[in-house]
């Protein structure tokens, strides 16, 4: 450890001549736009382009929860409007259980039921989602030895939720009304 600067050694002293140099970097202003992109080697992935949805479809959403989940242009924009609102845990917990569904290794789920339950299930969890103690037992007693259908009943309730109260606020938002224009 460093202790003041007359006791520096040589290698403590060159670090922190690193460390000046890399902040001026820093704090130096770019001659262009250009400046500020980090470059990328990697090519990256372009998503697949989707057709917007018809106006049926898109006004279908307004009745069923699971056909907007089910198009990728409802589900984006659902979830944009969901984080607009600091609400996106539920939709969040929603899909890392559709996620955990499709895993096949018994390992692979032990170690995703444990990341799902950490981040969405156990108290003062960082996305807790608002399950009744009731809901929280049961999916706590499933986790014992996980399976697919673990979290089924936490997110039937998180998807009723969902259904009752986010549903009908993303159907009266601006979200949802760029698609029925």
């Amino acid at each position: 450890m460093c202790k003041g600067l007359a006791a520096l050694p040589h290698s403590c002293l060159e670090r922190a001549k690193e460390i000046k140099i890399k902040l001026g970097i820093l704090l130096q202003k770019p001659e262009s736009a250009a400046d500020l992109v980090i470059p990328y080697t990697e090519k990256a992935e372009k998503p697949a382009k989707t057709q917007k949805p018809s106006l049926d479809k898109a006004l279908q959403w307004r009745d069923s929860l699971d056909k907007l989940l089910q198009n990728n242009h409802g589900l984006a924009s659902f979830k944009s409007f969901l984080r607009s609102e600091f609400s996106e845990e539920n939709l969040e917990f929603w899909m890392a259980c559709e996620d955990y569904k499709k895993i096949k290794s018994p390992v692979k789920m032990v170690e995703k039921a444990k990341k799902i339950y950490e981040e969405f299930i156990q108290a003062e969890a960082p996305k807790e989602v608002n399950i009744d103690h009731f809901t929280k037992d049961i999916t706590v007693k499933n986790l014992v030895e996980p399976s697919p259908s673990s979290f089924d009943v936490a997110q039937k309730r998180i998807h009723a939720l969902m259904e009752k109260d986010s549903l009908p606020r993303f159907v009266r938002s601006g979200f949802y009304q760029e698609f029925i224009k």
